[in-house]
């Protein structure tokens, strides 16, 4: 956008949305309006800190940028920035960056689809979001293990509807995923043959309790490329805590011999650990230990369970405190390796550093019913695979395609714009409310923000800005290694 000249002569600034922090002695400010973090020099901080008193003239920050040592040319130049990424705003100067995300348009094309190819479970977890006390699923007379002909309808469904998209992602889930492992072999030869025939591929992953893993199955895995991910809680007290079969017994005993075998045996994609914390299970220091230096696993990270704030376990405020105290060590760890060259494990730093890399500003929390959909049994479309067999969250049906409507008003409402508590938080361009399952389990509206953890996502982003900002100042190197990988995973 081209402003003319007087209007940068007339025109007074204010600070933007912005987010200051210090990293190995150098400030940053995260730009809430670009998703974007702007290194600061001694000019270009002092000018904020006097924008802070109050307004300025344009022909003041120029001189106060001159003073700091800028040519006049230069200054006028920074000025020129700060507008466009909206670190100053002024009300006689049109911003170059609408603050918020535009919605997606309505034919975005799909990514990935989540297959959930069973609603059947071998385990009764007490927490368990699709059949605990918080459940929203509504799977009575409706199938409970998908059939090929639904599974591959749903391949030629995900193929017509990702547009020119070379490679899309099939996810399988369950239940546990692996009562229908018959099944996920045949979908992914399938779905092999499918994608060649239009010169295109499809990569895969499943999640799974690891209880029916055995050697043929991880030989597949392994042999096909299928990322894993495990539900696990972390060594045999805390993962039988409430993990459990229904006769009450834990399932640690079971799982780790195999454990050991999918990650000894399964090379070619990264084994990634899921934890949910849950009251008396937050020590995050000792599951991540055992789960990263004693078992292997590649990845570990950790999610608070999803509950109406009414369950028993549910965390109470000193338990969240205990996990923050623990995140920010690892955080710590994820530094230290990278200032060393060293890939950590601790994927909820991983995966917010490699946001910020992309400059991520988000209008929605996830891909949920927009590059992602959900898959029941039955062929139901649901907006992810937590909304699987709740018939009021169904957005479709692989055989009848996308309900236009239901898919636009869901979206609608999870628009980070439509959420007020939002506007004026720094973090909504990574966050944008948080899961929304998570919001109709406690609030009852999928377009709700996730109020209860709004000054925990606060904290935890400024820690991983600082790790972001302490890696580029000093081993900036490690980041490109880092993207590389990320892309690649």
């Amino acid at each position: 956008m081209t402003t003319p000249a007087a209007d940068f002569r007339t025109a007074r600034y204010r600070l933007g949305e912005l987010h200051e922090f210090e990293a190995a002695d150098q400030p940053y400010v995260y730009l809430v309006g670009a998703g974007a973090i702007f290194a600061l020099d001694d000019g270009a901080r002092a000018v904020l800190d006097e924008l802070r008193e109050g307004e300025m003239a344009h022909g003041e920050i120029v001189s106060a940028l001159v003073t700091h040592g800028y040519a006049h040319g230069d200054a006028e130049e920074l000025i020129r920035e700060l507008l466009f990424v909206r670190g100053i705003v002024s009300d006689r100067i049109a911003p170059a960056l609408d603050p918020q995300p535009t919605a997606p348009p309505a034919d975005f094309p799909l990514q990935a689809l989540v297959l959930n190819i069973t609603n059947q479970c071998n385990l009764a977890c007490t927490y368990c979001y699709e059949f605990g006390a918080d459940k929203i699923a509504t799977p009575q007379g409706k199938p409970k293990f998908m059939t090929l002909e639904t599974a591959k309808s749903s391949i030629d469904f995900l193929l017509s509807q990702s547009g020119s998209r070379e490679t899309v992602h099939v996810t399988f889930f369950g239940g546990e995923t692996l009562m229908n492992f018959k099944l996920l072999r045949e979908v992914v030869l399938y779905a092999n043959d499918a994608a060649a025939a239009q010169n295109r591929a499809i990569t895969y992953s499943l999640t799974t309790n690891a209880t029916l893993l055995s050697d043929p199955i991880i030989e597949f895995l392994a042999d096909n490329d299928v990322g894993v991910t495990v539900s696990i809680d972390g060594p045999a007290d805390l993962q039988d805590h409430r993990r459990i079969y229904r006769s009450g017994k834990g399932s640690y005993e079971v799982i780790e011999p195999r454990l050991k075998k999918l990650i000894a045996r399964h090379r070619t994609r990264a084994i990634t650990a899921r934890v949910t914390l849950s009251e008396g299970v937050t020590d995050v220091l000792r599951i991540y230990r055992h789960l990263k230096d004693e078992l292997g696993f590649h990845e570990v990270g950790f999610a608070p369970v999803t509950n109406s704030g009414e369950q028993d376990y549910a965390i109470n405020g000193d338990g969240m405190s205990k996990v923050l105290v623990d995140f920010h060590a690892l955080a710590d760890e994820w530094l230290d390796y990278a200032l060393e060259n060293r890939m950590h494990g601790f994927s909820n730093v991983s995966e917010t550093i490699a946001e910020l890399m992309q400059g991520v500003n988000k209008s929605h929390p996830c891909g949920a019913g927009l590059g992602l959909l959900g898959v029941s049994p039955s062929g139901d479309l649901s907006p992810c695979h937590r909304f699987t067999d709740a018939d009021t969250h169904t957005l479709g049906n692989i055989e009848s395609g996308i309900d236009a409507d239901k898919r636009e008003d869901f979206l609608s409402r999870g628009h980070v714009s439509a959420k007020y508590e939002c506007q004026s938080c720094w973090a909504r361009p990574l966050c944008a409310g948080g899961c929304h399952h998570e919001a109709f389990v406690r609030y009852g509206d999928t377009g709700h923000a996730n109020l209860h953890y709004c000054d925990w996502i606060r904290e935890w982003t400024d820690t991983c800005l600082r790790v972001y900002g302490a890696v580029a100042a000093q081993n900036p190197g490690f980041l490109e290694r880092f993207a590389t990988r990320k892309a690649n995973a």
